[in-house]
């Protein structure tokens, strides 16, 4: 038997972290944690301060069978569980459950699965950190107390298998909100006037910006009317041209936060997704030879830009050995923001030797695009900032101003690897000008009016709201993935076109907790007790202390919840056809993913149906059916025949109504990064992309 037993959360770490140590070091797996408070009851004893009751997971019992005995054939057990909140207490809980002592230096915690980061690590283990302990303790028993107090109510007031949680419930109410403003919205009118000009033969754009060096804002047409009857001809004089050079610094590492949402704008995937694939680069991947199974990347939920001597030498050593000194910069560092843990550095590759493309073989498609995410984002952040030069042209017409901006970039830095993207999915483009002078006469070829509309605030991408909850200081790197994933699957918001809306079940139980539980839903609250709970985690505050406080006002509302809160019967709205398999009435009912058909004759007939939204086109393979939106087992949109199973016509992309002017075949929409483009089915017939 070997002298050294080592505990790590997952199986996949532990091959590769027993090669590194060596034939003295036996890596067995927890698969996490190995005890928790019971599902079947709250586990939390409040007359006894909030005492946990902890009990071994069901299906642990053989795990932990076989730890207890090859600890206690070993001459040492540490633990080296995830470098976080969650992996302390996981360490904590295997710490008692295996009689270690946990003031011995048991604890040992790496940043990264590399040979050199798990020696080094193994060189200075620690006691386990009491602090994170109680931090993650507090966390949990608040979160039992919150869902095990108001979930039963909501299951026998409004729908059973509902549930309320602190984080969820602000994610809600957040989206709910933004829905009420675009409900709210007025649009107001306004006017834009753009103009192609020509100096000499050489053409650029222009738009409207004032009067008499003031700035003026069009509100309808008479005002456009106004400034067009001012106007004197087609000549206007250049009066003024500013130039300047910019600097535009490069972008921090990633935290958890900016990775899921630059992986939101740039590669499509969800939270949920982003987070799988870096715990899978992160755990390691077979590198083949000698190298063996390597983690790609630094632990993947981290708050902070930090980054470690080591790898800022690493980085700055590619950059100068591949394009060269010039393009070597400081790699400043964000200041540590307000709740912060900052305890680890920021999400990095291992190596910045290990390019994308030496990856590329080794990797699956998608594990691959994060990766090249990652490692371009890390080595952009060591690189000089890129240096452009922007021009504004003031050209003036009887006093009515128009401007036209351009820019060069004149030294790339380093958007020569990589530029952050925005949440518009906007590129920007480069527009250059002619060389102007003061003083020198330009012709307005075209001047256009513009009508437009104010719009509502955008709904929630995934990445909006995950930057939306980092902003207010609710939840923290962990708990926003699995947060999104939860108000999804209880039906409270669903996705549509990638955006979120809420359902009318998630607008029930945002009215019941504003009613009741006002504290639950109220973002500033909820901000402060993530403070408190993160003082905990600094040593200034006992966790008793946080949750009596708030368990003193908490408890009368449940009690006041139990007794006074009205039942709500959602009741099924008639769809206005019968059922094919028994004759009685369709009704809708709510689901999971919104609303869908069922037969009222429920549970003698099980018969269900997706809700079928029309496009008015015709099935091009039938031609009798039409064309309907369905989603898969996945959740994904897609096209199909409303006869379906009489017939298979499916199609991923959305078919439109005209045909191919060329062939006359079905025409359909393709999303491409530059925008919507119409293809046609059968030729090569396409059209430019419509953003």
């Amino acid at each position: 038997m070997a002298d050294y037993l080592v505990i790590v959360e997952s199986p996949a770490k532990a091959k590769t972290i027993e090669r590194y140590l060596g034939k003295k070091y036996k890596v067995k797996a927890s698969l996490g944690h190995v005890r928790d408070l019971p599902k079947s009851q709250m586990g939390v004893d409040v007359e006894n301060d909030f005492d946990p009751k902890y009990i071994t997971i069901r299906g642990k019992g053989p795990v932990l069978k076989e730890l207890k005995t090859a600890a206690k054939k070993a001459k040492k057990v540490y633990l080296a569980a995830d470098p976080d909140r969650e992996g302390e207490a996981i360490a904590w809980h295997l710490a008692h459950s295996l009689n270690i002592d946990e003031d011995s230096d048991c604890r040992v915690v790496f940043n990264e699965i590399t040979k050199d980061a798990i020696k080094d690590s193994f060189k200075q283990p620690r006691s386990i950190n009491s602090n994170l302990v109680d931090a993650q303790q507090a966390r949990r028993i608040l979160d039992r107390l919150v869902g095990y107090n108001i979930s039963p109510i909501l299951w026998k007031k409004v729908k059973k298998g509902l549930s309320a949680g602190r984080v969820q419930s602000v994610a809600v109410k957040i989206i709910i909100d933004r829905e009420n403003e675009i409900k709210a919205f007025q649009p107001e009118e306004y006017w834009t006037i753009e103009g192609n000009f020509l100096k000499e033969k050489e053409k650029f754009e222009g738009s409207f910006y004032g009067v008499d060096g003031k700035k003026k804002e069009l509100k309808s047409e008479e005002d456009v009317k106004e400034i067009q009857k001012r106007m004197n001809g087609d000549e206007f004089k250049v009066d003024k041209v500013n130039k300047r050079e910019r600097r535009r610094n490069p972008s921090l590492p990633f935290t958890t936060s900016s990775l899921q949402q630059e992986a939101a704008r740039k590669l499509n995937f969800r939270a949920k997704k982003t987070m799988m694939l870096a715990q899978q680069l992160y755990e390691g991947i077979d590198l083949g030879g000698k190298q063996g199974t390597t983690g790609l990347i630094t632990y993947m939920r981290t708050d902070s830009t930090r980054l470690s001597e080591s790898a800022k030498t690493d980085a700055k050593q590619y950059v100068e050995d591949t394009f060269g000194k010039e393009f070597l910069g400081k790699g400043k560092e964000a200041k540590k923001k307000e709740g912060a843990q900052d305890a680890h550095e920021a999400i990095r590759p291992t190596s910045a030797g290990r390019d994308p493309k030496s990856m590329k073989s080794v990797l699956s498609r998608d594990q691959h695009r994060l990766y090249k995410l990652i490692w371009d984002r890390f080595i952009s952040s060591q690189m000089a900032p890129a240096v452009l030069d922007t021009m504004t042209v003031h050209m003036l017409n009887e006093g009515v101003e128009f401007r036209a901006t351009g820019s060069e970039v004149k030294f790339k830095g380093f958007m020569k690897v990589y530029v952050e993207g925005n949440d518009d999915n906007k590129k920007e483009k480069d527009k250059l000008l002619p060389h102007f002078e003061e003083g020198m006469i330009v012709k307005a070829e075209e001047i256009n009016p513009n009508q437009h509309f104010t719009q509502p605030p955008p709904r929630y991408t995934e990445a909006r709201l995950v930057k939306t909850l980092e902003e207010l200081g609710i939840g923290r790197p962990s708990t926003y993935a699995p947060t999104l994933d939860t108000i999804q699957r209880r039906g409270y918001v669903a996705l549509d076109n990638k955006r979120f809306i809420p359902t009318e079940l998630g607008e029930i139980v945002l009215e019941q907790l504003k009613e009741y539980f006002p504290e639950i839903i109220d973002v500033d609250f909820t901000k402060e007790m993530e403070d408190d709970l993160d003082s905990v985690e600094e040593g200034d505050q006992n966790w008793h202390a946080i949750i009596r406080e708030f368990y003193k006002d908490f408890e009368p509302r449940v009690t006041k919840a139990e007794k006074e809160m009205e039942e709500i019967e959602i009741k099924d709205e008639p769809a206005g056809i019968d059922c094919e398999k028994c004759g009685h009435e369709m009704v809708y009912k709510m689901g999971r993913y919104g609303k869908f058909l069922a037969c009222s004759n429920f549970p003698e007939c099980r018969n269900t149906k997706p809700i079928l939204k029309k496009i008015d086109v015709t099935c091009p393979k039938c031609e009798k059916g039409e064309v309907v939106e369905r989603k898969s087992k996945k959740n994904r949109k897609f096209f199909g025949c409303e006869r379906y199973p009489d017939c298979d016509f499916i199609s991923w992309d959305k078919p439109i109504t005209r045909p191919c002017p060329k062939c006359e075949s079905l025409l359909v929409e393709k999303k491409q990064k530059k925008g919507t483009q119409v293809q046609c089915t059968n030729c090569d017939y396409k059209e430019e992309p419509q953003s």
